[in-house]
């Protein structure tokens, strides 16, 4: 133990992601009232996962795939899991855990199967 009570509280709130003390958040390096106003959801997003605030271009690819991953209607299998999960009278975290299991190669794995795809075409692409 440290004989600093506000000291180990501080530590107790930081991470590689977040530093946190009275009076100041940052994320990532950045404090937070440079970044509220100043960048995107998606960006913000990118910034959390990568460590670095994507380029423009990067932040509007990033939007549109998590636009594009809304919703599939009530047909997808994990959607329909988790309504019948529901009226099996479970709470909303055990029909997401629900949802969330059956997801694999055929159903859900199409993102991961997208991004090696992605890092081929970049890696023919830097090969010339």
């Amino acid at each position: 133990m440290s004989d600093d009570p506000e000291q180990e509280v501080r530590d107790w709130w930081r991470t590689e992601i977040i530093e946190m003390e009275p009076g100041m958040i940052r994320y990532r390096g950045y404090p937070i009232e440079q970044l509220i106003g100043a960048v995107s959801y998606p960006e913000m997003v990118w910034l959390l996962l990568r460590g670095e605030l994507p380029s423009k271009e990067q932040g509007r690819l990033l939007e549109a795939a998590l636009v594009s991953a809304v919703d599939h209607g009530p047909q997808a299998p994990s959607i329909g899991i988790a309504r019948m999960a529901v009226t099996c009278g479970v709470g909303l975290n055990n029909a997401i855990a629900s949802a969330v299991n059956t997801l694999g190669d055929v159903h859900g794995g199409a993102g991961e199967q997208a991004m090696a795809l992605y890092d081929d075409v970049q890696q023919a692409w830097d090969a010339g």
